[in-house]
């Protein structure tokens, strides 16, 4: 088993107003998010979020972070939500083996000890996304089938971004200190995830690509101030980090999923600061 956690830092708008291509990457992209028998985890000073990818093979992985959060145990003070991407597999909590198909999703609360994950199949294993926040408050433990999601259709073909969005994790339907997250899936000859852009500056967010139509899809996300917009280009099963202060916005040479995931101090979904067209640069 491999461990790795990388640390990002938050940055003032200013501070990538010079960035290179590389210089991008290594301060916002995670390159590798699933790798089996690993887990390899991103901490953004961005509202203190923790992401990427748990790959279980022949044995059950556990996120083990105690020194580098200064607790106990993991989730002493944080909240953790999960989606499985890959083949069948299993979640262990605190005793209770819990069955997670692809697309299915489960929120962790803060206090929970010990979770396990695990691959039903090696030659097909579970891939789960997880997403963990800060927390201050214990909400139950929930299991997020993906047949139970919020469905929530969006766009047109005429824009090219007809898309379907799966709230998993949402305040309107269940309590959480702060995580949001959520599946979004484009349909077949759309490619523009959002557009007109938007911010939110009381809250960030993280997208997880993946699901592409083709190998050689290639996602362009726009981020930046709207005046002066950067890009990153995304390959499959890859991340990014969006600052509040940032535009996230992305488009593909065909059609794709990503994942999103929110945290801040406001939990409405439609709480977003609209940019007008004309306003990108």
């Amino acid at each position: 088993m491999s461990f790795k956690m990388k640390t990002n830092y938050a940055h003032n708008p200013a501070d990538i107003e010079h960035y290179s291509t590389t210089q991008m990457r290594e301060e916002f992209v995670m390159d590798k998010l699933f790798s089996v028998g690993d887990v390899l985890l991103t901490y953004t000073y961005n509202d203190r979020m923790i992401f990427g990818g748990v790959t279980p093979g022949n044995q059950v992985l556990e996120i083990k972070l105690d020194k580098e959060l200064g607790v106990d145990y993991f989730l002493q003070r944080r909240e953790l939500g999960i989606i499985n991407i890959g083949g069948k597999g299993y979640l262990t909590i605190d005793d209770e083996k819990i069955e997670m198909v692809k697309h299915d999703g489960y929120y962790v609360g803060m206090g929970t000890k010990q979770v396990l994950f695990g691959s039903e199949d090696i030659s097909n294993p579970a891939k789960f996304y997880v997403v963990s926040t800060p927390a201050h408050k214990t909400f139950p433990n929930k299991k997020l089938s993906f047949a139970d999601a919020l469905k929530k259709p969006l766009g047109d073909q005429k824009h090219i971004n007809k898309r379907t969005i799966y709230k998993y994790i949402d305040a309107t339907q269940m309590d959480t200190c702060q995580l949001q997250m959520g599946y979004t899936v484009l349909e077949p000859g759309s490619s523009w995830n959002t557009m007109p852009a938007h911010t939110h500056a009381r809250r960030m967010e993280t997208y997880m690509y993946f699901e592409f139509e083709e190998p050689d899809t290639k996602v362009f996300h726009f981020m930046g101030v709207p005046k002066q917009t950067k890009h990153v280009v995304l390959n499959n099963e890859q991340a990014v980090i969006n600052p509040s202060w940032s535009i996230h916005c992305g488009v593909a040479t065909t059609r794709y999923s990503f994942i999103w995931a929110m945290c801040g101090e406001n939990q409405t979904y439609d709480d977003m600061d609209s940019v007008a067209m004309n306003d990108l640069r």
